[in-house]
């Protein structure tokens, strides 16, 4: 799956569609609202209108769409009633019109009026197009004052003759009209009806057969395609180290024998890299803002100006010769190494994949394998080289030739004798992993020049793969772990704290059984400062779907959304263990809590005057004023809870900014607190049982604390119930 998968949000791109459709010389537009109440004015104005007449776009922002300002002496007052006309009745309309600058100065212009509409079919807004024809209207007009010059020059001339003229004329006029008028609406008309834009947030428009580059199928088919290239890479080089240089030694048939045993293997993956060519042409991307583009046209552009031309030669099929038994020579399996380019993609992979640790760790060591696989094959290469070479002081003491004799099977000559192939390519694995890994064993080194130089090139290319390939592993590992450090830091800070202070054993359990609560319900993320940077839009929306189960009660169903999401701007969390006191009697109130989970009682004397479950609202109704609100009772909990609480000073600030709620507000709370931690209770002879769902007032009767629990079994009361006694008769419990 991708990192980013691209700006997915519909969008509205009206205004980016009606930009683009004027060519740049005809970029004078207005957009006037529709559906105004007074007068249709402007919502957009484009730098070319502003040029055109001088105007400022703050001044013409001002104004209405009907441009009363570009008005002057000369302006047809015809047309302006037209156009308000057109504007009423929500039609489109054309006219030649004489316009003024803001410095005085006239211009004539075409002037279009397109109405836009939204997905519904409703008008919303209004295209004012303003063309310049002031030069070819001074030329037309300039024809028509030298052909009537040219009609008074022959008035002397007989009646048929100045009948045939006029004729003449006349026909000209219509036909200079008829063509100006037809070219105007042919050329002029910026957007013909079938391809009128509208006003609404444009869908999605993509073929169905392209393919999303964020999709599940596209991720999978990338890791096929991510094998294979491993499979290219370990095969090609293998294939042209061993098989090309076994043939002198083997014969020709032994060499394509072994060549033609991978041969539907690598044809299969030949079809797979063609394949893959075609499905990037019809898959998106991501363009340089961000947008997903889904243009067939952009996307083969893209594709063709990146990784188009390594994808195509990395595919050419070498290894359709074997299917028509073309003899294969060396050169062929040489040609074959262009196919490596592909690993290039596998940087790709990496920064796409960054954010997965245990991914980028198994890519990393697949590449630590396959570099050693590479020098393994080098190493071979250097080992044949010195036998064919016949040079008698290397010819004995080469690495092969020390290998064969180990094994018993000694070089006669350079096409004689020799370990197998299998056990010189382990042989050869086996020395490159020990020096890339600085482990080496002796058993198997380097004697001649030419091979302690490529040791040496060995110990030098691991240093630095131990730097690259290690030090990551060892960063994605610490992250893989970052949470779990960060809660043993802060672990040890607080025993720390608890050792330096002395504090006594009661409060040191106490803490440690708080940090460890909270940790496991929030993770060690402190929300407020992780969506500090986030506008305040999106933290307000977030805000909301986190405290939704507060904003719920029915205290807060009159409030408007605008009130709702400043209230959960300022709510915030807390937790309270068994036997902490959320709130002691005589304390200044500072928040309303409503209770998420677990339980909690409320005391007064030693007397249990009510039992909060989940849901219950505890706090007190607001006075009038700033006055300190002094708690009447102890809320103490009876298991762990998890609390939503709002502070009264956050509260009040709210409430004076939406004052109509403010008063519903203070008429209501009282109703919608389960234990009003302010107000003095009477004493009733009454039992009032609470519970979620329900109301239940007892008979008045006399019972005592002692049997609270067998009178809530038999009334068949469910773990979160919250039970207030206020009877009299129970003040000694």
């Amino acid at each position: 799956m991708p990192v980013m998968k691209g700006l997915l949000a519909p969008q509205n791109t009206f205004l980016d569609t009606i930009t683009k459709r004027f060519d740049g010389t005809h970029s004078n537009f207005l957009l006037g609202n529709a559906q105004g109440c007074r007068g249709y004015p402007i919502v957009y104005c484009s730098d070319g209108f502003c040029e055109l007449t001088g105007y400022g776009r703050t001044e013409v922002m001002q104004k209405t769409c009907t441009c009363h300002f570009l008005c002057g002496g000369e302006t047809s007052e015809r047309v302006i009633q037209q156009v308000e006309k057109t504007l009423e009745g929500q039609r489109e309309y054309q006219a030649e019109v004489r316009f003024y600058r803001k410095n005085g100065n006239p211009f004539w212009c075409l002037l279009d009026i397109v109405p836009i509409k939204n997905e519904k079919g409703e008008v919303v807004l209004y295209l004012f197009s303003y063309k310049d024809i002031s030069d070819s209207y001074a030329r037309s007009h300039h024809s028509r004052l030298s052909e009537d010059n040219r009609q008074r020059r022959k008035a002397g001339g007989s009646h048929f003759s100045r009948a045939r003229e006029h004729g003449r004329t006349l026909v000209y006029r219509l036909t200079n009209q008829f063509t100006s008028r037809s070219k105007g609406k042919l050329t002029n008309n910026v957007f013909p009806k079938p391809s009128l834009p509208e006003y609404k947030v444009a869908a999605v428009q993509k073929s169905r057969f392209i393919l999303l580059h964020y999709s599940l199928c596209k991720a999978l088919w990338d890791w096929l395609i991510l094998l294979a290239t491993f499979y290219v890479a370990v095969t090609v080089p293998y294939n042209v180290c061993f098989s090309t240089l076994d043939d002198s030694s083997h014969g020709n048939d032994e060499c394509d024998s072994a060549s033609r045993s991978t041969i539907v293997s690598d044809i299969a993956v030949e079809m797979l890299f063609i394949i893959d060519i075609v499905l990037n042409f019809r898959t998106t991307y991501v363009s340089e803002s961000g947008q997903v583009v889904y243009d067939t046209r952009s996307i083969c552009l893209h594709y063709s100006a990146t990784w188009f031309i390594l994808d195509l030669i990395a595919a050419l099929p070498f290894d359709l010769l074997y299917a028509f038994n073309i003899t294969v020579t060396s050169l062929v399996h040489l040609l074959k190494t262009v196919r490596l380019l592909r690993l290039l993609r596998l940087l790709q992979k990496l920064d796409r994949y960054s954010q997965y640790s245990s991914v980028v760790l198994t890519l990393l060591m697949s590449m630590f394998a396959l570099l050693a696989h590479w020098l393994a094959c080098v190493w071979y290469v250097i080992g044949r080289k010195e036998l064919e070479s016949n040079d008698p002081l290397t010819w004995d003491i080469g690495w092969l030739q020390e290998l064969g004799k180990r094994l018993e099977t000694p070089y006669v000559n350079s096409t004689l004798g020799g370990p197998s192939v299998q056990s010189a390519y382990i042989a050869s694995l086996y020395f490159t992993l020990s020096s890339l890994t600085s482990v080496g064993f002796g058993n198997v080194c380097a004697n001649t020049d030419a091979e302690k130089i490529f040791s040496i090139c060995t110990m030098l290319i691991g240093a630095l793969m131990h730097a690259v390939v290690f030090g990551n592993v060892t960063a994605i590992i610490q992250r893989m772990y970052s949470r779990r450090s960060l809660y043993h830091t802060r672990m040890k800070d607080l025993k720390d704290f608890i050792r330096v202070h002395r504090l006594p054993q009661h409060l040191k359990q106490r803490m440690l059984e708080y940090f460890q609560t909270t940790w496991s319900v929030n993770n060690g993320i402190n929300a407020n400062e992780l969506l500090h940077d986030f506008p305040d839009e999106l933290r307000a929306d977030i805000a909301m779907h986190l405290n939704k189960n507060i904003l719920q009660l029915p205290l807060f169903s009159s409030a408007s959304r605008g009130c709702l999401r400043s209230l959960s701007l300022h709510i915030k969390t807390s937790f309270c263990a068994p036997g902490e006191f959320l709130i002691r009697h005589g304390d200044a109130l500072h928040a309303q809590h409503f209770v998420c989970s677990g339980s909690l009682e409320v005391l007064k004397d030693g007397t249990v005057l009510a039992i909060l479950g989940k849901g219950d609202l505890i706090g007190a109704d607001l006075p009038a004023g700033d006055r300190v609100i002094k708690v009447n009772a102890d809320v103490k909990a009876l298991t762990y809870c998890d609390l939503q609480y709002i502070s009264i000073r956050a509260l009040r600030e709210v409430l004076e900014l939406y004052p109509e709620y403010g008063n519903r507000f203070t008429a209501d709370i009282h109703q919608n607190l389960t234990y009003n931690l302010r107000e003095v209770r009477q004493s009733p002879n009454t039992c009032v049982c609470y519970t979620h769902s329900y109301l239940n007032k007892c008979t008045p009767r006399t019972h005592t604390h002692k049997n609270i629990h067998s009178f809530m079994l038999l009334n068949n009361f469910h773990p979160g119930v919250s039970l207030v006694c206020t009877s009299s008769e129970h003040q000694n419990h």
